[in-house]
């Protein structure tokens, strides 16, 4: 007779469903029977391709005298670890805590309260090697619970106030190899969605950080199928609703799979990651479209969210008045057939329809559309096309905007600074380094001020009252070393690595494990840590790549380290979660190339420095500049001459250098470009 799990979507927990253990899954009325019958709880967590956990499941749990003895005295629960990584890191940690090490099958006896009190792995059905048998855990563990509850009590709250103290237990021993990243690209090609790009289903967001480590494992590997879903997916959000068609510019994230109805607030991080991508795309394809959308969005940044102080606002509101004074999600955004007449007469109205995708029936709220690039119209006038969305885009500011939220959150501006930054250098647009300038001197004057940490957020020109967290001195970090790169101004180094010795003093645990918060911040019940990359790169992983760069720039042995000791819990997680530690990838790719240290003796913004930042290896560094000063602006530029009074290209990694150039197209080479 089937069990609970015969309900259920996971094909591991299906894998149970004929078990004669009577198995809940996961779930309040599963630890409310064991309360009501007053007996503990036996976890059992596993997945799908675990060797031991089908030779467990084999030896004890198809065993009808074990699973008698089991369902009398306790409510067992599985857990598929794929679809529950919450519960299977949460219990992991005690598991690890207690035994010194972790894996799975893991075995985890819980109070109705869902405390833990004794743990294992897999138990063998006799004993066998010092370990005892399953049987003889079970009445092991049922004797305590009965004859021993306060003892019981005691440990769970013992473990439980110690887990309320811990810290991550950090991924591993070791960096990410090549093995971790090769069974992130297949975990990341299973939730591929090959029909609209992107990851997963409804509601799908854009994955800005795996893209960024697609292109990267592509310029390393030269796998093509990285660079086919990368492109595919840039392609598909490029012409969907999530893209303003009108005035550049990404929304959150679509409601649907096929990127036609976004949520309609735009956020600052969200449009300084996909700049950057989109930057790189065109960087690795010399793609006119990602050239485009790279520049529109900076653009949208400059225009619609920059402050006057020269920082930019966290974000647009999603709702706005409409016609009749209501504020309506997406109401400054879609597009009705009659509105598009009004603009712009008959012809041109049907012509915009076709090209935007705008229905009768419309693919948003009464009747409106949200518009996007269906491609589906055959060859368009790009002439044609352009003068139509002027007219749009000039009629559309005529309607009421949306709110803007005005604070400067440090981190965001930090990855703005990066994006515009390279934009401006790849596209020539002096402008938008300019503008990248300008936030980095805010961050500095206004967010580092006088008291030499960095606040969270400034708002009017003025800091607020809480301090910065780890990927405020991750992403800030980051950017200044863009910035660096790109203008050939030392200083930005200085200020990075000003940041980056505060991780290695403040935010930095044993093991290389990273912590949100300093270590004199305000003390919460348990120290928030999340290694994991979600609307942005974690502080974990953002500190991780900037370390390394840092690193690399300087020949820091002490940043490399904490960058590599970092990097361990991208070795844990990348083959587990590859979506949910994008950056952490992009940045175990850079580490897997060297990354590369480029120094240019010559001019800033010459042939040679152009052609180093267009260089495709991942995480490559570049130092630019010429004269007897440049060496201490540039650590990588000391005792590097101009070779017969030409500009002069030196690439080195690992130790390593090779010769010399003062030919660009020789660099491009040496570069991936």
């Amino acid at each position: 007779m089937a069990n609970r799990l015969a309900q259920t979507t996971s094909p591991y927990l299906l894998q149970h469903a004929d078990n004669p253990v009577d198995w809940w899954p996961w779930s309040p009325e599963a630890f409310e029977e064991a309360r009501k019958r007053d007996v503990p709880v036996l976890l059992s967590v596993g997945y799908a391709s675990c060797h031991w956990c089908h030779v467990m499941a084999h030896e004890s749990f198809e065993d009808d005298d074990t699973a008698a003895y089991l369902n009398a005295h306790f409510v067992p629960v599985k857990v598929d670890r794929e679809e529950r990584p919450d519960v299977d890191a949460v219990y992991m940690e005690a598991v690890q805590a207690a035994t010194g090490h972790g894996g799975w099958p893991m075995t985890v006896f819980l109070t109705p309260d869902a405390e833990p009190f004794y743990f294992g792995t897999y138990f063998p059905p006799e004993p066998r090697h010092g370990s005892p048998s399953f049987q003889q855990v079970l009445e092991g563990v049922t004797t305590a619970w009965t004859d021993r509850r306060d003892e019981v009590a005691e440990v769970a709250g013992r473990i439980v106030a110690d887990l309320a103290g811990r810290s991550l237990v950090h991924g591993g021993d070791g960096v990410p190899g090549e093995s971790e990243v090769a069974q992130a690209l297949l975990g990341l090609t299973r939730e591929y969605d090959e029909q609209h790009g992107g990851f997963g289903g409804a509601p799908k967001f854009p994955p800005a950080m795996v893209v960024e480590f697609l292109l990267r494992h592509y310029a390393r590997t030269g796998a093509e199928g990285a660079l086919q879903m990368a492109a595919d997916t840039c392609t598909a959000m490029a012409r969907g609703g999530i893209y303003d068609q009108l005035g550049g510019g990404f929304a959150r994230y679509s409601v649907d799979r096929e990127w036609i109805v976004p949520h309609f607030e735009k956020m600052l991080y969200d449009n300084a990651l996909l700049c950057r991508v989109y930057a790189h795309l065109w960087r690795a394809t010399g793609s006119d479209e990602a050239r485009r959308i790279a520049l529109e969005t900076a653009d949208f940044m400059v225009r619609e969210l920059r402050t006057a102080e020269g920082g930019f606002a966290s974000a647009l509101d999603a709702d706005s008045e409409d016609a009749e004074g209501k504020h309506v999600e997406g109401a400054f955004y879609v597009w009705t057939p009659e509105q598009l007449r009004e603009v712009l007469g008959e012809d041109d109205a049907a012509f915009a329809a076709a090209c935007f995708g705008v229905t009768e029936e419309g693919t948003f709220e009464e009747g409106a559309s949200v518009l996007r690039l269906p491609g589906d119209t055959g060859p368009v006038d790009a002439t044609r096309v352009a003068g139509v969305r002027a007219r749009l885009l000039a009629a559309r500011d005529e309607r009421p905007h949306p709110g803007r939220d005005d604070k400067v959150v440090a981190a965001w501006n930090g990855l703005a600074i990066a994006a515009l930054a390279e934009t401006g250098a790849f596209f020539d647009r002096p402008d938008l380094v300019e503008r990248a300038t300008e936030a980095a001197d805010l961050l500095v004057r206004v967010h580092l001020g006088e008291v030499a940490r960095l606040t969270r957020t400034s708002k009017d020109g003025r800091a607020g009252d809480n301090a910065g967290v780890l990927e405020d001195y991750g992403d800030v970090a980051e950017g200044f070393l863009a910035l660096a790169a790109v203008t050939g101004e030392g200083a930005w180094l200085e200020f990075a690595g000003f940041l980056l010795d505060i991780v290695l003093e403040q935010f930095t645990g044993e093991g290389g494990q990273l912590y949100d918060t300093a270590h004199d911040a305000e003390q919460l019940i348990r120290r928030p840590q999340d290694p994991t990359d979600s609307a942005t790169p974690s502080g974990w992983t953002a500190a991780a790549g900037a370390l390394l760069s840092y690193a690399a720039y300087t020949g820091s042995e002490a940043h490399r380290t904490a960058a590599e000791g970092a990097l361990g819990v991208v070795k844990a997680l990348g083959p587990r979660v590859p979506r949910f530690v994008g950056w952490g990838l992009a940045v175990a790719e850079a580490l897997l190339d060297g990354p590369r240290e480029v120094a240019v003796a010559g001019p800033v913004g010459g042939e040679l420095h152009r052609t180093a930042l267009l260089g495709r290896a991942p995480g490559a560094v570049v130092a630019a500049g010429e004269g007897p000063g440049a060496g201490a602006e540039f650590p990588l530029l000391v005792e590097r001459p101009l070779m017969g009074g030409e500009p002069t290209a030196y690439v080195c990694r690992h130790f390593v250098c090779d010769a010399p150039t003062t030919d660009a197209g020789e660099l491009a080479g040496k570069l991936g470009g």
